[in-house]
């Protein structure tokens, strides 16, 4: 594959954006990790480099294990008020600035209960810093909790029904995370899914990271969600191919991310575009600013570069971000027509 060209860098570069997949934790500035571990007395490097390496997951594959590792060090620093609303703050501004008008910062709450804070305290922290933060910088965001494979299937339940109790400060969606590996079985949450499906939230499962033969994906289907995290497994699988095409589920994909998962050996190797051409609802994110080192404008880069993703398969993947989003229908109506409204003059995104 060749090299986008600089001007297909800039219009990449300068598209409004929409980004679903996205961890809070994931996506920690170096010199506010420094500064936090400073605070609160996290043994941590101290230099800019030194925090880099020490926050940026290894840039060739591994496993779903050894990137959950990258996570111990940001959880260590975000357990305290103060820290969670300047995290999240730093992240809409970061996304803003690389043009993401809409987003949907994910995390798990049950993380940041080491030092007193409850599930609650950890939700209005988080959904009045986001909020704050949109409006300072003009953008959407809305909210994802997630809850934890390896928990009891009652603290699911209890953290289904804390981000219930917040969807008027911005949550509107639930999620499951976690080491699939060693807890291959989503439905033992089904309790958890049913309180938030019942509470108006939207539905999303981790999964399908690895590139099995899509057993894990079928599993989670029968949480009966709109959209599954990752999912790239379901390539090797036409029944489930179909099957998603046919039900709308969305694949919210992270190629850079599954590079350092070991999904693939390499991002050329990424089925994402071989899915998009199949006619699967997919979306394109960065999973983890931080860790994976990467913008969303640049993740689309390497899709273009690397993949042979076209222009207008990328903006159709951007506007399918809108349409599976866990927003109310005049938000989506709005940001559709301003997205609509910025694309209608350029014909590169259009296919002519």
């Amino acid at each position: 594959m060749s090299e986008p060209s600089s001007a297909v860098r800039r219009l990449v570069q300068a598209m409004p954006k929409a980004e679903l997949h996205l961890h809070l934790d994931g996506c920690l500035r170096p010199a506010t990790a420094i500064e936090l571990a400073a605070q609160y007395g996290v043994a941590a490097p101290s230099t800019f480099f030194g925090m880099f390496d020490a926050l940026v997951a290894a840039a060739h594959p591994g496993s779903q294990a050894e990137l959950l590792k990258s996570f111990e060090l940001p959880l260590q620093l975000m357990q305290h008020r103060d820290a969670l609303a300047r995290i999240t703050t730093e992240l809409v501004e970061d996304k803003a600035a690389d043009r993401v008008r809409y987003m949907e910062i994910k995390w798990a709450p049950a993380f940041h209960l080491e030092c007193g804070l409850t599930l609650d305290e950890v939700i209005d922290t988080v959904a009045g810093a986001a909020a704050s933060a949109a409006a300072r910088c003009g953008v959407v965001v809305r909210l994802t909790v997630v809850a934890l494979r390896s928990a009891d299937p009652a603290a699911t339940v209890e953290v289904a029904h804390a981000a219930v109790a917040h969807r008027t400060s911005g949550v509107t969606g639930f999620d499951l995370a976690g080491f699939e590996a060693a807890h291959p079985d989503p439905t033992v949450h089904a309790a958890a899914f049913e309180v938030a499906r019942a509470g108006g939230l939207g539905l999303t499962v981790h999964t399908g990271e690895l590139l099995d033969d899509g057993a894990l994906v079928w599993r989670a289907l029968q949480l009966h969600p709109q959209r599954i995290a990752h999912g790239a497994s379901a390539v090797n699988d036409p029944r489930l191919i179909t099957q998603l095409i046919e039900r709308g589920i969305t694949l919210d994909l992270c190629p850079t991310s599954n590079v350092q998962a070991g999904t693939v050996l390499t991002f050329a190797d990424h089925p994402l575009v071989t899915l998009v051409r199949a006619g699967v609802p997919v979306t394109i994110n960065t999973d983890d600013t931080t860790i994976s080192d990467i913008t969303l404008s640049q993740e689309w880069l390497s899709c273009i570069g690397e993949l042979g993703l076209t222009l207008p398969e990328l903006w159709q993947c951007n506007m399918h971000a809108l349409a599976a989003a866990f927003v109310d229908e005049p938000t989506r109506a709005a940001l559709r027509s301003s997205f609509a409204a910025w694309a209608r003059p350029i014909p590169e995104l259009h296919g002519l």
